[in-house]
C-alpha cells in the first residue's frame, strides 16, 4: 500500500525551511513575472529590451510568463505539498532548486551576469540551498519510490492484529490466528 502522508522523525526542520524558501521564491517570481508580463518593454521594471539581443525574445513577455508560472506558481505548489507532508515533496524541492539554477544559468548566458542589484547572486545561493535542503530531506525521509508495507509474517503476508488486542495475528491466507 502506498502512503501519501509519511511523517518521518527528524524531517520537520527540512520541511519548514523548504516551505519558507519556496514561498519567498514564489512571491518574488510572481511579482517579477507579473511586472514583466504587464510591462514587457520595461514599462514597470527598468530593464532595457536591448539586453535581450541575441535571445529568441523581442520583449520580456515570454520570460515573464515563464518566471510567473514555473518559478512562481511551481514553488508555491511544492511548498503547499511540503506543508501537507506529501511524500514527493523532498524530490520536488530538489526540482525547484535545479529549476531555479537552470533559469539563472540561462539568464546569465542570455543577459549576462549582474550584481547591481545583487539579485542573481542571491538567487544562485537560494537555488543551491533549496536543492541541498531537498536532498537532505529526501535522504532523511527515505525514497518515495518505496511503498510502505504493513507488518508482515515470515511469508511476507499482510498481518492484522486481533480485535481483542492480544499478540495474535491473522495471516489472511489461512484465516487462522497465530500466536
Amino acid at each position: 500500500m502506498l502512503r501519501l502522508h509519511s511523517p518521518v522523525e527528524g524531517t520537520a526542520a527540512f520541511r519548514v525551511t523548504a516551505v519558507l524558501l519556496e514561498v519567498v521564491l514564489a512571491v518574488g517570481a510572481l511579482g517579477g513575472g507579473l511586472a514583466l508580463v504587464l510591462g514587457p518593454h520595461g514599462e514597470i521594471l527598468p530593464l532595457p529590451v536591448s539586453q535581450l539581443h541575441g535571445s529568441p525574445f523581442d520583449s520580456y513577455f515570454v520570460p515573464g510568463l515563464i518566471l510567473f508560472t514555473i518559478l512562481g506558481i511551481g514553488p508555491l505548489l511544492v511548498a503547499f505539498l511540503a506543508w501537507r507532508r506529501q511524500r514527493w515533496a523532498p524530490l520536488l524541492t530538489i526540482g525547484v532548486g535545479v529549476t531555479l539554477l537552470a533559469w539563472l544559468t540561462i539568464e546569465i548566458v542570455i543577459v549576462g551576469y549582474s550584481n547591481e542589484p545583487p539579485l542573481q547572486p542571491i538567487y544562485l545561493v537560494m537555488a543551491a540551498v533549496i536543492g541541498l535542503i531537498g536532498l537532505g530531506w529526501a535522504r532523511r525521509s527515505g525514497s518515495p519510490f518505496k511503498a510502505s508495507r504493513p507488518t508482515t509474517s515470515r511469508l511476507r503476508m499482510p498481518m492484522t492484529a486481533r480485535p481483542d488486542g492480544s499478540n495474535a495475528y491473522c495471516c489472511h491466507s489461512c484465516r487462522s490466528w497465530i500466536r
